[in-house]
């Protein structure tokens, strides 16, 4: 699967007595199924994926599947401190339609978090998924960080196609990216290099369904004609994507292809806009688009967290709404500086 461009990971909205609010779920992501990111993350850290629980994880990943374009790609965060809850889990989001299971490090017992045993959870997991597994690391939450070594023994897996890197260290996503050049991969994509989803290669059995009345062309009806999908390969490797939108220029230029980023909930374009840049060799234009969303992107995700991000959503045009138990919502005098932040940073 192509994991190349801007992926948010999107929150999970809230009704204020701490419901889950699908409709408003739903929204957002038909709303980013209109921007030029390439796909959603659905129950990562930003959708407070731990504080659900297993039914809520469920249908959060139903309701999102259901309002998300067929050629967004679409990826759920399966994590879980056991394999065998993880595998749980990613079995049922590949029931779903999911396209690549996002599995972040287990962390609870980390005195015994050696490499042994993340090469073992994270082979076993590889082993039986029906998914494509990418490893999910982010030291600020969980206090454990994989070694870089250790990524790259992973990445001999047929399974394990690739790392969402949330630690922030670019010296790491360097040895990461050149540790893992041998693992080369190859991926089906459309005419113009983007990403081929599951849901876009049922499409035509689905369209094909749809029958033309029979009133409507004065005969028996008949299917409506679908252009087959036509695809190509692309060789693109052990992918490693990062989760720090106010380093993304520097990160693309260490070799990651993507990335994973809290602040592209609340302004998807102007994430996209710095990819792309880097992407045609725009050097000054990259520089530029990234200077633009830095503090802004620090302080909301980094200082604000959750709660701070989700009222970023509600000031863009998405809906935030509140966080849930233990989190508290931002003060007036945050929602007044994340409102400077984003003065001009709309989309």
């Amino acid at each position: 699967m192509l994991l190349h461009g801007i992926f948010p990971p999107i929150t999970t909205p809230f009704y204020p007595d701490g419901k889950v609010y699908f409709r408003k779920l739903e929204a957002n992501v038909e709303r980013y199924s209109k921007t030029p990111v390439a796909g959603v993350v659905v129950l990562g850290s930003t959708g407070e994926a731990i504080l659900l629980s297993d039914d809520e994880q469920r249908e959060v990943l139903r309701a999102a599947r259901e309002a998300a374009a067929p050629e967004k790609v679409l990826v759920a965060g399966t994590g879980s401190e056991s394999a065998i809850e993880t595998l749980r889990l990613t079995e049922y989001a590949a029931t779903l339609g999911y396209d690549v299971a996002m599995v972040r490090t287990p962390h609870y017992y980390k005195q015994q978090m050696k490499p042994e045993n993340m090469l073992a959870f994270y082979r076993t997991v590889a082993d039986r998924s029906p998914l494509p597994v990418i490893i999910y690391n982010f030291p600020p939450n969980t206090g454990y960080d994989i070694p870089a070594e250790v990524v790259i023994a992973l990445a001999e897996h047929p399974n394990l196609i690739g790392i969402k890197e949330s630690g922030g260290d670019i010296n790491k996503v360097k040895a990461m990216v050149a540790g893992t050049r041998h693992a080369q991969r190859t991926v089906a994509v459309t005419e113009i290099f983007e990403a081929v989803t599951g849901r876009m290669k049922s499409a035509p059995a689905a369209a094909n369904a749809n029958m033309v009345p029979a009133s409507a062309l004065g005969a028996v009806a008949v299917a409506a004609p679908l252009a087959a999908l036509r695809t190509r390969t692309k060789d693109v490797g052990f992918q490693v994507m990062v989760g720090s939108a106010h380093l993304l220029h520097s990160m693309l230029n260490a070799g990651a292809v993507g990335a994973i980023l809290a602040f592209a909930d609340c302004a998807p374009t102007a994430c996209f806009e710095i990819y792309t840049a880097w992407k045609e060799n725009d050097v000054d234009l990259a520089r530029e688009k990234q200077e633009r969303i830095t503090e802004a992107s620090r302080k909301v995700v980094g200082e604000f967290g959750v709660p701070g991000l989700k009222y970023a959503l509600d000031f863009n045009g998405y809906y935030g709404g509140p966080p849930r138990l233990p989190l508290l919502p931002p003060t007036a005098e945050v929602k007044a500086e994340i409102e400077r932040l984003l003065e001009y940073i709309r989309i």
